[in-house]
């Protein structure tokens, strides 16, 4: 779980961060790099690239005059231009491979023109003595060869059909991964053949043999031993389960562990928000719940939680859970592999979205596959009749969105003397090229100017991650808005506080920044996968088994103080521009007092805490046709592209008296996310019990389980551990509500 901190470096008064701070962003900058031009990388990448191939140029003239100096600098500036595109440029590497001049060729052709400098360096009479070293580097090359061939078939033994997360699989003998370089061919020839080379450079400036028959002598060793520790890995003690036992395996957890409802998620790595957004609904719905992916990848990309979870690549072994006990699936995307569950009978699905907007993706044709629509309130249901989709009316399910319970009802106008907090949360551009979407081309930087020549507003800026994939023009204008929030803050530091109020002294600003630092690192601990690098599904598997008892409150007390302490940290002056897992999106609702946004799910998720907001009308429309076609906007300060509104908004903030959307803005939190009472959570475990009644009864399908395998209860006590067989999260009972288990923080909601 990424740490998400200011670009800005927070300086103290002085314009110096203090040591805590500076020690804090340092972690921050491993954990993810600075937005900077995406030409950079390429220029570098192509000087680079450029610079290794007149290496080869200059090792080339070196061998073929032959000059030994310049041979041996060539050659020394050819591995130096390697160590940079392995270390800082793979997406050369993957454009040389493209053009079959892969590591592995390089290697060859530097090896080669090395012995062409000693064969042209050498009297005819000696050419034999290096005959036995050029054998040798044969030699070395086929066990590369080799290695790699058995490395493959490692790997493929350890592609298992079911990949877990958070369950005991320890029965399938798993086991920690090969060395990482044994896995990758390229990095192991450059490091493996490294004395190879040098002793082949050596004879080159020595003239003599000896030099490149120990060099290469030593790469063939380190090679053979390489081999070995592979081949060891083919022996059937040493691998894991096979297919068919795996599936056995699988086949005995689901009988043991009986679970009732599921997550199913199926996306790129960009989209795995829409799964964690709803993981801590999932741990509080009645019943056992479990959380079903279909791409390797998202096992580790899933936040933090203590769900079981299980992957199922193929639709033969998806298939499988027609033989289970689950009863609903709950969908908060659709994908192409979705239409492969629903083939499934004995399995009722609910479709969840990940987000309510007026945006069209919000009432989907696809929805009418699904055997219910489960939405926050009235008026996504009149939505779905308004778009004509082909949703029924009594498909349409009103849960609310629990996710909200974070979300603190307001409290007031800012205090006499403090900031105003503006959270800026634009949407992105979205597929369809409408310049409606997003307010960040047309109007970002006219708003956040006019916010920032406030000198009572402290601005948040909270981009959505997919800002600019798409749309070159949305990056370009994401990064300058936060060039221009980082502008004002160094204008900020050294200007005298345009607010009244004491000064904090450096001991006062240095002890909740330790503060943080320290709950970072306990945050950072409970929620690590406790996964090496280089680690491969299997040991994924061996290492994030069944999660220690307790583990997810410990999270979800640490996650808030957390929270608590970011705020607190943070220079009262000082603009932020906020991005990834933390702090989350609701917490900065809670902090906020005001939110311009777009037409996007994030509106409705503010209303939820009655606080005034605003919305950008890029599309052209008029005021009045811009609230028509939009519902969620009805109660909105609308605010044109050049921002000219902004100053009259923040003045009804400040004075109560003055906001006339007060009653607008309550009238339409309730037709969007339903009433208080009963809670989201009580109304979406109530659409869960009714569901599961629907579903067939399994009765039949049981007797043919049984029949069909015949061996899964008797698998489920000898492969399952004792005495709970089933490891899972330790969430739910058979007919009662699951234990309190509350899982990470939430990614941002969609836009």
């Amino acid at each position: 779980m990424p740490l998400s901190l200011s670009r800005t470096g927070r300086p103290s008064r002085s314009g110096r961060p203090s040591r805590s701070r500076r020690r804090l962003t340092a972690g921050a900058g491993r954990r993810r790099a600075s937005p900077r031009p995406a030409g950079r990388p390429l220029v570098a990448g192509g000087l680079t690239a450029a610079f290794l191939a007149a290496a080869f140029v200059a090792q080339t003239v070196g061998a073929l005059l032959p000059d030994v100096p310049l041979l041996l600098a060539a050659t020394a500036a050819s591995l130096a231009a390697e160590g940079v595109l392995s270390r800082w440029q793979p997406v050369v590497l993957a454009l040389l491979a493209k053009s079959h001049a892969d590591l592995t060729v390089r290697h060859v052709l530097r090896d080669l023109l090395l012995v062409v400098g000693l064969l042209r360096l050498g009297e005819q009479d000696r050419e034999p003595q290096f005959a036995w070293p050029v054998a040798g580097l044969l030699v070395f090359y086929a066990l590369h060869c080799a290695v790699q061939a058995v490395s493959v078939l490692v790997r493929r033994t350890r592609t298992l059909p079911v990949l877990t997360r958070n369950i005991d699989a320890s029965a399938l003998r798993l086991s920690p991964a090969p060395a990482a370089l044994l896995r990758r061919p390229g990095r192991r020839l450059l490091l493996l053949g490294l004395p190879a080379t040098a002793g082949l450079a050596t004879a080159a400036a020595t003239r003599e043999a000896l030099p490149a028959a120990a060099g290469i002598a030593v790469s063939a060793v380190l090679a053979a031993a390489g081999l070995g520790a592979l081949l060891v890995r083919l022996l059937p003690s040493r691998r894991p389960a096979g297919e068919q036992e795996v599936l056995d395996w699988f086949d005995a957890w689901l009988a043991d562990h009986r679970p009732t409802v599921g997550l199913y998620f199926s996306g790129g790595a960009s989209s795995v928000y829409q799964a964690n957004m709803w993981l801590e609904t999932m741990s509080r719905l009645d019943g056992r719940p479990v959380v079903i992916l279909r791409e390797r990848f998202m096992v580790a990309k899933l936040a933090a939680t203590d769900l079981p979870i299980v992957c199922l690549p193929k639709v033969s072994t998806l298939m499988r859970l027609e033989h289970s006990t689950l009863r609903v699936l709950i969908h908060p995307s659709n994908s192409g592999k979705t239409s492969q569950v629903l083939r499934i009978p004995t399995i009722r699905h609910a479709f969840v979205n990940h987000g309510e907007s007026d945006k069209l993706s919000s009432c989907n044709p696809y929805a009418k596959a699904y055997d219910e629509v489960w939405v926050a309130g009235p008026e996504a249901r009149e939505r779905y009749a308004r778009a004509g989709v082909g949703v029924e009316d009594k498909d349409v399910v009103e849960i609310g969105r629990p996710q909200l319970d974070a979300v603190r009802p307001r409290s007031g106008p800012p205090a006499p003397g403090a900031r105003t907090t503006v959270l800026y949360a634009p949407t992105w551009e979205g597929w369809d090229g409408n310049p409606g979407n997003s307010s960040v081309v047309a109007a970002g930087e006219n708003l956040v100017r006019a916010l920032l020549a406030d000198p009572g507003v402290r601005l948040l800026y909270k981009p959505h991650p997919l800002t600019g994939s798409v749309e070159p023009a949305a990056g370009a204008a994401d990064r300058r808005i936060r060039e221009l929030i980082r502008t004002a803050n160094r204008e900020r530091s050294t200007a005298p506080a345009a607010l009244p109020g004491p000064a904090r002294s450096a001991a006062e600003r240095e002890r909740p920044a330790e503060e943080l630092e320290r709950l970072t690192a306990e945050l950072d601990r409970l929620t690590a996968a406790g996964v090496r690098e280089g680690a491969d599904q299997v040991e994924r598997m061996l290492v994030q088994s069944a999660p220690p008892p307790g583990r997810a409150e410990a999270v979800a007390r640490a996650a808030a103080a957390w929270e608590e302490a970011y705020w607190a940290s943070l220079p009262r002056d000082e603009h932020q521009v906020v991005t990834g897992a933390r702090p989350t999106l609701y917490s900065c609702f809670n902090v906020a007092d005001l939110l311009i946004s777009d037409v996007s799910s994030v509106i409705s998720d503010f209303l939820a805490g009655g606080k005034p907001y605003a919305v950008a009308n890029t599309g052209g429309m008029s005021e009045d046709a811009f609230r028509t076609a939009f519902p969620t906007v009805a109660a909105a300060t609308v605010l044109a592209p050049d921002a000219s509104g902004v100053p009259a908004l923040l003045e009804t903030v400040r004075h109560p008296e003055r906001d006339e959307l007060a009653d607008a803005r309550a009238e339409l939190r309730l037709r969007l996310l339903g009433p208080d009472e009963p809670t989201a959570q009580e109304r979406c475990n109530a659409a869960l019990r009714a569901l599961s009644a629907a579903a067939p009864d399994d009765g039949e399908h049981r007797d043919r389980a049984e029949a069909r395998h015949p061996r899964s209860r008797r698998l489920a006590e000898e492969l399952l551990p004792a005495p709970r067989r089933a490891s899972g999260a330790g969430t739910g009972a058979d007919d009662g509500p699951t234990g309190s288990v509350t899982p990470p923080s939430r990614s941002a909601p969609p836009g």
